[in-house]
């Protein structure tokens, strides 16, 4: 496994069975050396199994993702949004994050950056001014995130309440549905998914 000639490094966040179980599937299959392996953990406990196996350990999640271009994060569900806090400055778009417990892959939030800016530019397109478009579709992206977060509810349920019978949020959402919004995303997650399973093997 290596990049430009230089061995890949691979991070994990968290130190608990499920980074133990991909590290040692990788190592035994020959996709990594320990020795080109970063793990961190808010404390001394695991990490001490994972340095006795060669890795290398260290308290910070930021210093995991700014020294290497594939990222595990082995974390809980409920960890996982502090985590994403956390790292969100040091990632570019050259690194790949695998969230283990959602099972899914976030190339840099890059997905969601578009659909950002799709929103901001249809809004943009009704006459809006870029700036305030721009503003309004982050402050709608991070609403949505936190009532998922917050209410634990799915996101079905909330789309559903906020479609008011023959309103504007339900003719929206008729619009993406023909546009295969769901199937694209979905496709799109798959797609990096199985990019980053292919990186894994060469």
């Amino acid at each position: 496994m290596e990049s430009l000639g230089r061995p890949l490094r691979v991070g994990f966040i968290g130190a608990g069975k499920m980074a133990c179980a991909i590290l040692e599937g990788m190592v035994l299959s020959d996709q990594i050396q320990a020795t080109n392996v970063l793990v961190s953990a808010p404390s001394d406990k695991n990490l001490l199994k994972f340095k006795g196996c060669g890795c290398m350990v260290t308290h910070s999640n930021e210093a995991v993702v700014e020294d290497c271009k594939v990222v595990f994060l082995a974390t809980k569900p409920h960890v996982l949004p502090g985590v994403l806090k956390d790292i969100s400055d040091a990632v570019t778009k050259e690194h790949i994050i695998i969230s283990v417990a959602a099972g899914i892959t976030l190339e840099t939030l890059e997905k969601v950056y578009m659909f950002a800016e799709a929103l901001a530019e249809g809004a943009v397109k009704m006459g809006m001014p870029s700036d305030l478009a721009n503003k309004i579709a982050a402050h709608t992206l991070l609403g949505a995130a936190k009532m998922i977060l917050e209410t634990g509810e799915h996101p079905a349920k909330l789309r559903n309440d906020v479609c008011t019978p023959g309103g504007t949020t339900i003719y929206a959402c008729h619009e993406l549905e023909k546009g295969a919004l769901r199937a694209t995303v979905m496709n799109a997650v798959e797609a990096g998914t199985k990019r980053a399973q292919d990186m894994g093997k060469s």
